[in-house]
């Protein structure tokens, strides 16, 4: 799992009016727990950026005060108006406890109904995976080199063995359907006979 470093600084007040003027100067206001104890921090906007802004998943490291912490993202605030990230809950990590994240989902391989001109239609991008942190997947791959036109790729079908995929296992990953074109062309066959 990537990891990506972060620095922060500790918060003495935890206000309203601080949080404010942490936001004014361009600081997140936020919040590390999982561990022995809550910690409250401020973090710079900036360095947020390429850990919230990605569609991968990633661990990150936080140093407070010369203190290091691997936590993970789990809520993220965002002002309704403007759109600014306003406050970050992050959760401390534990190697011997179990984690849940969303993770993207990879298609790996081609497959042989989108070669025939059916249409690759992909419902799930991300996947919720329980893991311990050492087990936790980058990315969750499916091969879809088996998909004919018609087939579907259900969550059931994948083989995990060192994480726990906790959507429902009929959800439909992937799926290969009937193109238009390629539609119009069994019409014209049947119709030509």
């Amino acid at each position: 799992m990537n990891t990506i470093a972060i620095s922060g600084s500790r918060r003495e007040n935890v206000g309203k009016r601080d949080a404010k003027s942490l936001r004014y100067e361009g600081n997140v206001p936020a919040v590390l727990y999982g561990g022995k104890e809550q910690i409250h921090l401020s973090v710079s906007r900036t360095d947020l950026n390429e850990a919230i802004y990605t569609p991968e998943a990633n661990f990150v490291n936080i140093t407070v005060d010369g203190t290091s912490y691997n936590a993970i993202i789990k809520d993220t605030q965002f002002h309704p108006l403007t759109d600014l990230l306003i406050h970050v809950d992050f959760l401390q990590l534990v190697d011997d406890k179990e984690v849940l994240m969303e993770i993207p989902v990879k298609l790996t391989g081609t497959s042989p109904g989108v070669k025939m001109g059916g249409k690759l239609v992909q419902k799930l991008r991300k996947l919720r995976v329980k893991a311990l942190p050492k087990n936790m997947p980058q990315v969750v791959e499916v091969s879809i080199s088996k998909l004919e036109v018609g087939n579907l790729f259900r969550v059931r079908d994948l083989q995990a063995t060192d994480y726990v995929i906790t959507n429902t296992p009929e959800d439909t990953i992937v799926s290969v359907g009937m193109s238009r074109a390629l539609k119009q062309a069994e019409q014209a066959a049947k119709s030509g006979k």
